[in-house]
């Protein structure tokens, strides 16, 4: 399969209390579904970019939206500061599609055999990240940037890449760090300390 599953009936709201547990969500009542289920009031308004890295993702998912279940799309609003980065990261059960709609964007991403494609990004220029290849963008410009993206998922997911080794919990063995970055262990201690929340 190359995707989520097509529905196989007009929707299927992602019903969230229920205690079933499926590969996705359970359908709600369709007697109680209501048009606010098909609604998000959430990417008109740019989100907060004052941290580490200079980004904020606002996701327009299953979570946000249950009538996305079983439609297999989501979406997402992302804002640079200036320099800001949406850092190294995957989609493992996404394809993403964005688009930038203000500033100025280097984004790339690296194919499983090592090789990096990357293109810089003018507002209303588009760039594809194909589904679970590590990728990334930063703001090159001189101003905030903009950019939408949708993704091949109700609920892509997302793995930082540097989160997911160095804010582990339980943390990796810092031989594994240490030897697979080629650095020593008080260096490992050292980046994990950065990464302590």
């Amino acid at each position: 399969m190359a995707g989520d599953p097509d529905p196989l009936q007009d929707f299927c709201v992602a019903d969230e209390e229920s205690n079933v547990l499926v590969n996705g969500f359970v359908c709600k009542d369709p007697m109680q579904v209501s048009a606010n289920d098909f609604f998000f009031r959430g990417l008109g308004q740019a989100g907060n970019t004052d941290n580490d890295v200079g980004s904020n993702v606002t996701m327009a998912n299953v979570k946000q939206i249950p009538g996305l279940n079983t439609f297999g799309i989501s979406l997402v609003r992302i804002d640079y500061a200036v320099g800001g980065i949406n850092p190294p990261h995957t989609h493992p059960r996404a394809t993403e599609v964005l688009v930038l709609l203000e500033g100025q964007l280097l984004v790339g991403f690296i194919d499983t055999s090592n090789k990096f494609l990357s293109k810089t990004l003018e507002k209303g220029d588009v760039f594809v990240f194909p589904k679970a290849l590590v990728h990334f963008q930063q703001n090159v410009g001189h101003e905030n940037a903009v950019a939408i993206a949708g993704l091949s998922s109700q609920f892509p997911g997302v793995q930082t890449i540097a989160n997911s080794l160095f804010a582990a919990n339980p943390p990796l063995p810092d031989s594994v760090l240490s030897k697979a970055f080629r650095i020593t262990q008080e260096l490992v201690n050292y980046i994990q300390k950065k990464f302590a929340y």
